[in-house]
């Protein structure tokens, strides 16, 4: 911790503590995210393993004692998890803007995630599925607050510290989720699956606890509700999810009093509803009489991007799920003598951020200075022919291994590195670009909206994989590869039409 001196009431000079020279509750923000990340992200290298492991589709030679399900269903689960994570934040930001604040929200949000790796961390595939939800709703539920009260230590957008305060931030996302394949990837995979999710719920315990310790740091604001639910709206919401919840669990009681259940009764819902929710919510934006035509037309052009991040967001969340499968069974698990667990690959992507992204911030504005820099379209088109030159360059390793031999493990290095890339010209630039074209009445709400694209993404993902389309095979990637690089020639080519769309935004 560094000092900086403010004056008491009597106008005397204070040594005042400062994490970096930015408020000191922004090093309780920076320790709690980390740690979630660590948790989030070393569950996550574990999950496609654990699901097959034990089955068919699992690596020669691998630990047993997993759930042993097919490539398909476990790509199926991993998808609807992820998506599932993305839209939560829609509510989570609800909770915290009208029943609890940004701070209760994130205090119960770490205690619930800890619950669903503890969850995880026991045997039987009941308790992994209890686990799974727990994770899903307290992840949604902190991911929508705790970048609102990194927000709160400054005062207003025009505090010349905010953007790095936000940098500094994003490091310890990465931090997090860049060491957590190393520990508990290793321990997971290599020796114990349920010791590995112990190990998430420890991080996430110790995030929750330096929260708790920490919170006194943080700004009063953090902790009001901004608009709080008044006694007749909360009787209505009440009545809604009480009502929802008993009309689910008559239908799915009757189903399996039928013998009917199979997991494909709770896999596919949740899958439609990732597509249709995020479709949903557009419309009703785009329908809304309020609108000036001028921000009618910012949506109009909003959903171009929307539906570029999906496809973006469907090849790139395959890197936790298609890559990493190809990683165990395909990939070679040593490098000049030297072996390692294939979860170490879920580290590359956090590592080449943290590399790369202040290389693209330099280039942006070295390339501003001299009016060269791309715009906003053409960025997210680099970023869709990126995503998809990777799929293309994957299947060269594919058809190489087709055989039975196993190829080197820089195939999977580049791989990760141009999807990298990729994501630093389109994901920085979409939130920027949500931001600038969100309608006044909707400003705080565009954000998650900007999140329903991942979910979107990953939820055709699972639909492909439980219509069983088989997205480990040759000809799957590469026609997805082909649609990633046909959206961005596509948005490319009509980026006047758009661009007209987008009014005064660059």
């Amino acid at each position: 911790m560094a000092s900086s001196l403010t004056k008491d009431p009597a106008n005397t000079p204070v040594a005042e503590k400062t994490f970096f020279g930015h408020p000191r509750g922004l090093a309780t923000l920076f320790m709690t995210e980390m740690w979630e990340r660590f948790s989030y992200y070393g569950m996550r290298a574990l999950l496609v393993y654990y699901l097959v492991s034990g089955g068919a589709d699992a690596a020669v030679g691998s630990q047993g004692g997993g759930l042993a399900m097919t490539a398909a269903t476990a790509t199926a689960i991993y998808s609807v998890y992820v998506s599932m994570v993305y839209l939560m934040a829609m509510p989570g930001g609800w909770f915290g803007d009208r029943v609890w604040g940004a701070r209760k929200t994130v205090a119960i949000a770490g205690a619930v995630i800890m619950l669903g790796h503890l969850s995880l961390a026991l045997p039987g595939q009941a308790m992994f599925f209890v686990g799974l939800a727990l994770v899903a709703a307290g992840s949604g539920l902190l991911k929508a607050n705790i970048s609102t009260m990194v927000g709160h230590l400054y005062d207003g957008p025009d505090d010349p510290r905010r953007d790095g305060g936000f940098t500094l931030f994003y490091i310890g996302i990465n931090l997090g989720a860049f060491v957590a394949p190393f520990v508990i990837g290793t321990v997971g995979k290599e020796h114990n699956w349920h010791a590995g999710f112990a190990l998430a719920a420890l991080g996430m315990g110790l995030g929750l606890v330096q929260f708790l310790f920490g919170t006194r740091h943080l700004s009063p604001k953090s902790s009001v509700v901004p608009n709080p639910l008044s006694a007749e709206e909360r009787r209505r919401v009440l009545l809604r999810v009480t009502g929802g919840l008993l009309v689910a669990a008559a239908f799915y009681g009757a189903v399996v009093a039928l013998g009917m259940y199979t997991l494909n009764w709770a896999l596919v819902p949740l899958t439609l509803a990732g597509l249709v929710i995020p479709v949903a919510v557009l419309a009703r934006i785009k329908r809304d009489k309020d609108l000036s035509p001028t921000e009618q037309s910012k949506v109009n052009g909003y959903i171009w991007f929307f539906v570029a991040a999906a496809v973006f967001w469907m090849i790139y969340d395959q890197g936790g799920s298609t890559l990493s499968l190809f990683a165990d069974d395909k990939t070679a698990d040593s490098v000049f003598g030297f072996g390692f667990s294939a979860t170490w690959y879920q580290s590359l992507n956090p590592l080449y951020v943290m590399a790369l992204a202040p290389v693209f911030a330099w280039l942006w504005l070295w390339l501003a200075r001299r009016n060269q820099e791309p715009n906003t379209i053409v960025k997210f088109a680099m970023g869709l022919v990126l995503v998809g030159a990777s799929f293309f360059v994957f299947v060269i390793p594919m058809g190489m291994a087709g055989d039975g031999g196993k190829v080197s493990p820089m195939w999977l290095v580049s791989i990760y590195m141009i999807q990298t890339i990729g994501e630093l010209c389109l994901s920085p630039v979409g939130l920027s670009v949500t931001t600038k074209m969100a309608p006044q009445k909707y400003a705080s709400q565009m954000m998650g909206v900007w999140f329903l694209a991942v979910t979107a993404g990953d939820c055709t993902t699972g639909l492909l994989s439980l219509a069983g389309v088989d997205l480990n095979g040759t000809g799957v990637i590469a026609m997805e590869a082909s649609l990633a690089v046909l959206a961005g020639v596509a948005i490319y080519m009509y980026r006047k039409k758009v661009q007209g769309l987008m009014g005064d935004v660059r």
